[in-house]
């Protein structure tokens, strides 16, 4: 059973105030909308735009994608983060090429089990692109129907997210859904917002437990903390005289999977240790000069990186990859390994 009070002042505010020009809004095809969800997992719109307009223009269709490499899939992902979604975004295409003759599943079982689609995306691919009525459950949805009811749970825990389901799929209307799938995407976006709400412009304040108690800002509820653990890594600079620096290209399997990287220390021993170690490979290697620390934080654990320049190397004797900055960055490299390589290239041998 819907809830139309809900559904219709949502699309009412969305035929006024959605957003209509999106780039994946034009032109809506499984394969158009797939890679717009994917890229949209855990990143914002106006981060995404960009990426999707180059990703796009590379990959037009799923078969274009479907033949590429993973490398230059990554390139084109560097910076957006979540690499897994890169790779599985590849490993489906292959899968709707080669197994499925070029086109998407139309049912929900199918588009899910393609690598990297849950229940949310698959809804919102097949409720988008192919007019079915699916609810769908992003982060986005999470806040605004935590606020809605006044949820006093975290949305990840298995109960409160199966009661969240049947709440979306009672408030998915019967007609308009694709438009709604938007609407409500889009309320999440721009006005539910986790910091900052506009309250006073939301279409379904009226109703909205949270507003009505004045608890806003207490939903939704927060993950219950734990401390993170943190890695320390040294993080190599070899650079030629030349300009050239080495990359490394890192396992399948691990953080920054099938990235280039720098070359890495299990740990950031103290300088002289470090320098022994480079001194058994390099002729002539310059003093080796220590960056500042780099913080990078995963999900699970926080990432020291110690930053090390070995410069003016003229041995080549070392595995991996030289290249000159300019193409070092057109690779997929994570983005505080890009980062580092910017500061390079503006560093001109002098100490940092």
């Amino acid at each position: 059973m819907t809830e139309p009070c809900f559904s219709q002042a949502l699309l009412d505010w969305f035929d006024v105030s959605g957003r209509h020009d999106l780039p994946w809004q034009q032109d809506k095809t499984p394969y158009r909308v797939w890679v717009s969800e994917i890229m949209l997992q855990q990143t914002q719109v106006q981060t995404v735009i960009p990426y999707y307009e180059r990703f796009m223009t590379s990959f037009p269709t799923v078969e274009a994608l479907a033949q590429s490499t993973e490398e230059a899939v990554l390139a084109h992902w560097s910076g957006l983060g979540y690499y897994a979604r890169g790779r599985n975004l590849l490993k489906a295409a292959k899968v709707v090429v080669d197994e499925l003759d070029g086109a998407f599943p139309s049912d929900l079982e199918g588009m899910m089990a393609l690598p990297g689609i849950g229940r949310s995306t698959a809804g919102a691919i097949l409720s988008i692109a192919c007019g079915q009525r699916h609810p769908i459950l992003d982060g986005n949805v999470k806040r605004v129907l935590c606020r809605y009811d006044a949820v006093e749970s975290w949305s990840g825990e298995k109960q409160t997210e199966a009661k969240l389901w049947l709440r979306a799929e009672a408030l998915t209307p019967e007609a308009r859904f694709e438009d709604y799938t938007q609407a409500i995407m889009d309320l999440g976006a721009t006005l539910c917002t986790r910091s900052k709400p506009k309250c006073d412009e939301c279409p379904v304040s009226e109703n909205c437990q949270a507003w009505q108690q004045g608890r806003v800002t207490e939903f939704p509820y927060s993950k219950p903390k734990t401390k993170k653990p943190t890695r320390e890594v040294a993080m190599l600079l070899f650079r030629k005289p030349s300009g050239d620096i080495l990359l490394e290209k890192r396992p399948a399997n691990g953080i920054w999977g099938g990235l280039w990287s720098l070359p890495e220390s299990p740990e950031p021993a103290v300088q002289n240790l470090i320098k022994n170690k480079v001194e058994t490979v390099c002729e002539g290697a310059g003093d080796l000069v220590k960056w500042p620390l780099l913080k990078h934080t995963f999900s699970h654990y926080h990432l020291m990186i110690q930053p090390i320049l070995v410069d003016r190397v003229r041995s080549t004797d070392l595995e991996g990859e030289w290249l000159p900055v300019a193409e070092a960055l057109t690779r997929g490299v994570p983005a505080p390994i890009r980062k580092l390589i910017k500061q390079l290239e503006s560093h001109n041998g002098e100490n940092g």
